[in-house]
């Protein structure tokens, strides 16, 4: 599981946003492509599209307890319930590491909502003062321990 969890934060020094970098780094686990994971979690980085809400590597966490314990049946209130159920439980988790689970507070700052949907550019400056190649880490650490104790 370590190496997935290298995988994400590879995938994230490459340039995915957060979320495709946990989501993709297991993605595979569930008979996705690269591409397919890489697309299906793309709109959650930056917090969701940038506007700096949920964390997008939780989302990428996320995204894959959906892939683990979602259901196709509407009427399944049960299976419902379960995946909402490891979803609140992979939040507490992360909050409990990272100190929230919102975006903004996590990158330290006083506006929620970002207008601009242009992410920055991956410089070094840009990698020393944001965190996120921590939180795609713990993320992807989170998920990985999770799996283990599955099995």
């Amino acid at each position: 599981m370590e190496e997935r969890i290298q995988k994400a934060v590879g995938l994230f020094k490459q340039g995915f946003n957060c979320s495709q970098s946990v989501c993709a780094a297991f993605a595979d686990l569930y008979g996705y492509t690269p591409e397919q994971a890489l697309k299906m979690s793309a709109s959650f980085g930056g917090g969701i599209g940038r506007m700096r809400q949920t964390c997008g590597a939780a989302c990428g966490m996320f995204i894959l307890a959906g892939l683990q314990t979602g259901t196709a049946d509407p009427s399944d209130r049960e299976g419902k319930a379960a995946n909402y159920r490891l979803v609140q439980e992979l939040a507490e988790e992360f909050k409990k590491r990272n100190g929230a689970l919102n975006c903004s507070e996590l990158l330290g700052l006083k506006e929620i909502v970002h207008t601009d949907p242009l992410p920055e550019a991956r410089t070094s400056r840009y990698y020393t003062k944001r965190p996120c190649i921590k939180l795609v880490e713990e993320a992807a650490r989170i998920w990985a321990e999770y799996l283990e104790k599955q099995q």
